[in-house]
């Protein structure tokens, strides 16, 4: 939780990017969509190349040149994260759903019953 925090704060703290120039005429969506990965992976890279050298030693620093394998490799972790976040709250929904259906159907046996 650190780390993600951490993260958060170091990507945060990178000064505002310069808006992109017009999009030319030929661009279309997946250009734009690969550029904006492209864009996320290099803040997320710089992040995570800041956050290792401040752990590290000084002398023995993480070159520049890992900030984008760092940065698609984060994003990637991001993703699968995402996805196990909502694989798992896909389970806790099918749990209340079943707990539901078993009360209803509780309350309308006891109802039947007169009780």
């Amino acid at each position: 939780m650190r780390l993600v925090l951490a993260l958060v704060v170091l990507t945060l703290s990178f000064p505002a990017l310069a808006q992109a120039p017009p999009v030319a005429s030929g661009e279309d969506l997946g250009d734009r969509i690969l550029s904006f990965i492209q864009s996320a992976a290099d803040l997320l890279g710089q992040g995570l190349v800041r956050l290792i050298n401040l752990i590290l030693p000084e002398g023995n620093e993480v070159s520049d040149s890992l900030a984008a394998p760092l940065g698609y490799l984060g994003l990637l972790t991001l993703t699968l994260f995402l996805f196990g976040i909502l694989e798992a709250a896909r389970k806790v929904i099918w749990i209340v759903i079943a707990v539901g259906w078993v009360l209803i159907l509780v309350r309308i046996i006891l109802e039947a019953l007169g009780a």
